[in-house]
């Protein structure tokens, strides 16, 4: 298993430095010391959804993706208490290297408008949510498991049958081929792309889909804690009200390379 974030040497930081130096496919930086770390996912194309699972991850269609940045972990408690104050996790007593849960779309968004005008001075900076092509894309870590960097559900996710009902330390599980932790379980994570029930006219160029489909429902991805193998799958989709608030959902940014 990967390394917690607890347990790492302290003589080895993160960079705090501009992604314009660190632009190599693996990279690893931080904008500021309260900000998530971020891995560079290289430009490519891949083949997104499935055939044989739901009717809503089908067709399987061809997407090209721009590089991009993709937080190593989903947002913990210690960043969100950071910039927001406050703490809304049922699972508090786990603790700040914890995802954060019980947030809703609508607040993940005024979460990133702070970030970016800590880093950028401005709200409209770029850090954002990821689309969900650039989510299933980085989740695959340049191959094509199962689940988020495996075959092996257990090695990767913390799912029903492992988790004991609760969230976990971020990085705790192996990461998958991109060096990203917990996409499959952990909490689900949020998207920009409103809701659509199949992928009969979605972007090809790695875009967030936001017209048309339901935009009061915005898309999560990857499982969580509570769910069985089958929702912890690399292509699983679902669906919230975006001023839902429960215990499973969670994010992870994603951030505009220059």
């Amino acid at each position: 298993a990967a390394t917690p974030p607890s347990q790492r040497p302290t003589a080895a930081p993160v960079p705090t430095t501009s992604p314009s130096t660190t632009q190599t496919a693996g990279s690893v930086f931080r904008d500021c010391a309260e900000c998530p770390e971020m891995v560079v996912i290289p430009a490519g194309r891949f083949e997104m959804g499935s055939n044989n699972g739901e009717r809503n991850e089908k067709p399987v269609h061809s997407v090209d993706v721009r590089s991009f940045a993709l937080g190593k972990y989903e947002v913990t408690q210690g960043q969100w208490m950071a910039l927001m104050g406050g703490n809304p996790s049922r699972f508090a007593n786990c603790g700040e290297e914890c995802p954060v849960e019980l947030v809703s779309w609508d607040e993940a968004k005024f979460y990133l408008k702070k970030l970016n005008a800590k880093v950028s001075g401005s709200e409209e900076g770029p850090y954002r949510l990821p689309s969900e092509s650039e989510w299933e894309y980085a989740c695959r870590g340049g191959g094509r498991h199962k689940y988020c960097g495996s075959d092996d559900v257990g090695s990767v996710a913390w799912y029903e049958w492992n988790s004991g009902g609760k969230t976990r330390r971020a990085g705790m599980k192996a990461p998958n081929g991109y060096g990203l932790h917990d996409l499959s379980g952990s909490v689900w994570e949020w998207a920009e792309d409103c809701w659509h029930e199949s992928y009969s006219g979605a972007p090809t160029n790695g875009s967030a889909w936001t017209s048309g489909g339901d935009c009061s429902r915005r898309v999560e991805r990857g499982g969580s804690w509570s769910n069985n193998p089958a929702w912890v799958r690399s292509v699983t989709r679902s669906r919230d009200g975006a001023s839902r608030h429960i215990n499973l959902l969670g994010f992870r940014v994603a951030r505009t390379l220059p």
